[in-house]
């Protein structure tokens, strides 16, 4: 691990004006993913802050019957919270079906949104990979692609998002709530919070270097029965192959994906549609597998079906 300077902070404000907007500074909180990208030194920063005495872990109901969420809440304690257990049934449900009970434990709001990808050969000094070192190329194109996305890729990379909490978060139209290293605050709609790849897939979201994640902001909760499916090859310790997150009311279906694309995925086109296949071929417009990852393709209109037909038969 490379040499840095650590230092602890006290209020967002000092936190992002240590962090500084030139990319050197990070933002350390439960550390499930950072840490371990900086023993490989895939992350390399100059300076780490430290976030968890900022005061960023309320759970609290907003005027407009929504809920605003800290960035520092854990995603145990947020999927236990009986209002989300009550009214956002599906994020309690997609929290608690990713990790492990110990990372959960540790794991923030803010962090689990802005989790690097699982893509093996991200994690692979020793393969190229242009999210990593832009311009080496993306050694998944012709490798071993099972977990890699289907949906919004480019010839620059086809790694997918690992969250199942952004999943749900995005079906919710959760806004982002941030503090820039100059002090100026924005929302962020969380639909634009992530890029796809394109020709720069080192670039993963919107936020300017020392910006801090402080809130994400849900509506009020929709009406409707709400599930999360995910589907991967083991019950647990292992990333969605498929994941659907969806509200049904009044026969019809509100769904968003993980596991298809580098972002949590989301066609507001589907929205109005009844039938499954008439839904799966609103979302798989475009789909391109890589190979050992075809099968991603006819087991998300597989799992459309499922979910339809359970949600549909109580």
């Amino acid at each position: 691990m490379k040499s840095f300077t650590y230092m602890r902070a006290t209020n967002a404000e000092e936190a992002t004006r240590e962090a500084g907007g030139d990319g050197v500074g990070k933002f350390i909180a439960g550390g499930t993913n950072l840490l371990d990208l900086m023993k490989l030194q895939i992350e390399t920063p100059g300076r780490l802050v430290d976030i968890n005495r900022i005061g960023l872990a309320a759970i609290e109901a907003t005027p407009e019957g929504g809920l605003r969420i800290g960035a520092l809440v854990r995603n145990a304690d947020l999927a236990a919270h009986p209002v989300v257990r009550g009214k956002y049934e599906v994020l309690s449900r997609a929290l608690l079906s990713g990790a492990s009970a110990q990372l959960r434990n540790r794991a923030t709001t803010a962090g689990n949104l802005l989790q690097r990808t699982r893509c093996y050969y991200f994690y692979d000094t020793t393969k190229p990979c242009n999210k990593r070192n832009r311009g080496e190329g993306c050694a998944a194109l012709g490798g071993f692609n099972r977990i890699h996305a289907v949906l919004g890729t480019s010839e620059h990379c086809i790694a997918s998002h690992p969250s199942d909490m952004a999943v749900a978060m995005r079906l919710l139209d959760a806004v982002i709530e941030t503090v820039k290293h100059d002090g100026a605050a924005r929302r962020i709609p969380i639909a634009e919070l992530h890029r796809l790849p394109d020709d720069r897939p080192d670039v993963e979201t919107i936020l300017e270097p020392g910006e801090l994640i402080t809130a994400v902001q849900l509506p009020p909760p929709p009406e409707g029965k709400q599930f999360y499916r995910k589907v991967r090859d083991r019950a647990s310790y292992a990333f969605a192959l498929v994941s659907v997150a969806g509200i049904a009311a009044a026969g019809k279906a509100k769904l968003a994906f993980g596991g298809l694309a580098p972002k949590p995925w989301r066609i507001e086109a589907a929205d109005g549609l009844t039938d499954a296949d008439e839904i799966a071929d609103a979302v798989l417009d475009g789909a391109t597998g890589h190979g050992a990852n075809n099968f991603k393709i006819p087991l998300t209109r597989r799992t459309i079906r499922a979910v339809l037909r359970d949600t549909r038969e109580g």
